[in-house]
């Protein structure tokens, strides 16, 4: 049995009282101030956004204090702060009657949707006291919120830690990445578009949302979304036989290069590790494996977003089949494209 567990045991046989928001904390208003009303100085200003509107030379609260962001698009942006800031365009919360601040924080975290879905007004959202103030959150004796805090204080140390090491690893992998797929003038390597190393290009269909019998089945069917630099075993959502029938959804063999082609996701790449189909944003490229090694193809796709992407036509900078099939690739032989696939692969 865990502390947590022992303590809960021990302290809340019963269970653990809910009480409203405002009869646990102190809730306070912000004060107006502007940049240009300012003097510049150290103390954060704490307004409309998720990060410091700007910085002074003056505070308004110190020590421990939670912030609500109170408009913009950042409104109902809740963060903890445990130093000297000056609370502009937002309201403060504080635990009282012994109840910890940070423990009011976390909970106030879990329930950041919540009160993100608080925003009222037309043109600028706001969230304001009154929003929130009646929330119920779980109040257990002193020990037990030190030792909830206690917990989750080491997991976001951990959390930090591990995004800071994911983050250099994946500058290192790039860095390889693009040191083994450049070569210069050498002359083994021939240049090709996509459309030349592919024996077939599939792309997609969404069956139409108002037929409730076309999802829900055992077929995947994968959306642009899902299409993430990675290798794809299963989709976030299926569809039926019936709807494959009935719209321009295709299966799509296993190990295909997919590059979405849509919008926001333009340019993005993936392997299907399984068949599957897809929407009709997706462009699906069937290699050919005498020409080339499929990953070594999406190894190069995937170095080549930013220029692909740049390629994008129209309002929403789509992409289209073509200038995924007209897009060049240089093609060392075989054993080489092999050897740059077990490099890389070891950073995967």
């Amino acid at each position: 049995m865990s502390r947590l567990d022992e303590l809960i045991t021990e302290l809340c046989p019963d269970g653990v009282e809910y009480r409203k928001l405002k009869d646990v904390t102190e809730m306070q208003r912000g004060t107006s101030l502007t940049k240009k009303n300012a003097t510049e100085g150290i103390y954060p200003v704490i307004s409309g956004g998720t990060e410091p509107a700007f910085y002074c030379d003056s505070y308004n609260r110190e020590n421990e204090t939670i912030t609500v962001a109170g408009s913009g698009v950042g409104a109902g942006y809740v963060q903890y702060w445990n130093e000297p800031i000056f609370v502009c365009d937002a309201f403060s919360i504080k635990g009282k009657e012994g109840n910890l601040t940070k423990y009011i924080y976390y909970c106030l975290s879990n329930m950041q949707d919540k009160i993100f879905a608080t925003k009222t007004g037309g043109g600028i959202p706001h969230v304001y006291i009154s929003s929130i103030e009646n929330f119920v959150i779980p109040i257990p004796p002193l020990p037990v919120q030190q030792e909830i805090v206690r917990i989750l204080d080491n997991f976001t140390e951990l959390t930090a830690e591990l995004t800071a090491e994911l983050t250099a690893r994946r500058k290192q992998y790039e860095y390889y990445r693009d040191l083994l797929l450049t070569f210069d003038d050498n002359l083994s390597v021939k240049w090709m578009t996509l459309g030349e190393i592919s024996i077939n290009t599939y792309s997609g269909g969404t069956p139409r949302a108002n037929h409730p019998e076309y999802y829900g089945g055992d077929i995947p069917w994968l959306r642009t979304q899902e299409v993430r630099f990675m290798d794809i075993y299963d989709t976030e959502m299926r569809i039926t036989p019936a709807a494959l029938e009935n719209s321009a959804a295709k299966w799509i063999p296993k190990n295909c290069v997919i590059v979405a082609i849509s919008g926001a996701t333009a340019g993005r790449s993936a392997i299907n590790k399984i068949p599957l189909t897809t929407n009709q944003h997706c462009c699906c490229l069937e290699i050919n494996s005498e020409l080339a090694n499929y990953r070594y193809v999406f190894y190069w796709v995937s170095s080549q977003y930013e220029k692909l992407k740049s390629l994008g036509q129209g309002a929403r900078s789509d992409l289209n089949s073509g200038i995924i099939k007209s897009f060049p690739i240089p093609i060392p032989p075989l054993e080489e494209q092999e050897r740059i696939v077990a490099i890389l692969d070891r950073f995967d």
